[in-house]
């Protein structure tokens, strides 16, 4: 008979130069590239020592999704304790924990596997944390992302292999979802279509920052016209990580750390500033003439009676 167990990689660390990146976590620190190496890393090690771990154990199947594993074996021919022995003896920064079949059932990321006789059978797994609450039906958020969240649930009731009796009790909680979000019960079992958009041509767009229902409203009066209306914001990620050039006259325009040098003692002060190196001598000079001591500069002059030169 065929058993199944699920491997759950819970520590997966990886190091390079001075990147770390932590798989069980989604932490990076240092470079973004960490990342990929740890997965090219992971799929390394399962072209090489854990490919050679299944072989070894004649394990039947192996499938791994992030950091789920499932695997498939014959319990008279394979060893399960073993193999999940030789894989935490891989290397020190990948660590598994091992989760067996109940009652001939076992969960895997969103779907529920259970053994019946010759063949087996799937149903939608919840996690006991999941509550029903989505995107509510009479908010004013766009309908395209109102409907994504009724459509996840319709293609896990349409697209996996549920028999008859889990399809139903499926279609019976995503009633209960959208009656509590305040959707149409007509939408159950329905995948909204995809429109075929086409550009005009000759056609021109139009940017709308999306605020509600008036953008919908402005949008269908632009239908028949040569006008496309799109949605966008100036708040998008490219603008918050690029930095903007400006063209700097010379080098005491920008911000900087600066240092200035007593003419008499020749002692030095060393600042930095965020503004123009201009604004902040300014307020060296200013403190200095006017005797006042906020700067540290102004006032090592000032106590010692020494000049200030340009």
């Amino acid at each position: 008979m065929v058993s199944l167990s699920k491997v759950i990689l819970e520590q997966n660390y990886f190091q390079f130069e001075n990147d770390f990146y932590s798989q069980e976590s989604g932490l990076a620190m240092g470079s973004p590239t960490s990342s990929v190496f740890s997965k090219m890393y992971l799929h390394y090690m399962e072209c090489t020592a854990i490919c050679d771990i299944l072989v070894h154990n004649n394990i039947t199947g192996y499938s791994r999704y992030v950091d789920d594993i499932l695997v498939v074996y014959v319990n008279t021919i394979a060893d399960i304790n073993e193999v999940f022995d030789s894989l935490n003896k891989l290397t020190p920064t990948m660590k598994f924990t091992i989760e067996k079949e109940t009652e001939n059932n076992i969960n895997f990321m969103d779907i529920t596997i259970a053994k019946e006789q010759d063949k087996l059978t799937f149903d939608i797994y919840i996690k006991p944390t999941t509550t029903d609450s989505i995107i509510p039906g009479d908010s004013c958020h766009q309908t395209e992302h109102k409907m994504s969240a009724v459509r996840y649930l319709n293609n896990g009731m349409n697209k996996y292999y549920l028999c008859t009796n889990n399809k139903e009790k499926e279609r019976k909680i995503i009633k209960h979802i959208i009656q509590e979000n305040k959707y149409d019960t007509s939408m159950i079992g329905i995948t909204p279509k995809t429109k075929n958009c086409k550009t005009k041509t000759g056609s021109k767009w139009a940017k709308f920052t999306y605020a509600g229902k008036e953008n919908k409203f402005i949008k269908k009066l632009f239908k028949n016209t040569s006008v496309n209306v799109s949605y966008t914001t100036r708040n998008t990620i490219g603008r918050l990580i690029s930095h903007q050039s400006t063209t700097k006259q010379n080098e005491f325009d920008g911000s900087s750390v600066y240092q200035l040098t007593s003419p008499d003692c020749k002692m030095k002060y060393v600042g930095k500033t965020g503004r123009s190196f201009y604004t902040r001598f300014s307020e060296h000079f200013r403190d200095f003439k006017y005797a006042s001591h906020k700067s540290r500069f102004a006032q090592h002059l000032l106590e010692n009676n020494h000049s200030l030169d340009q």
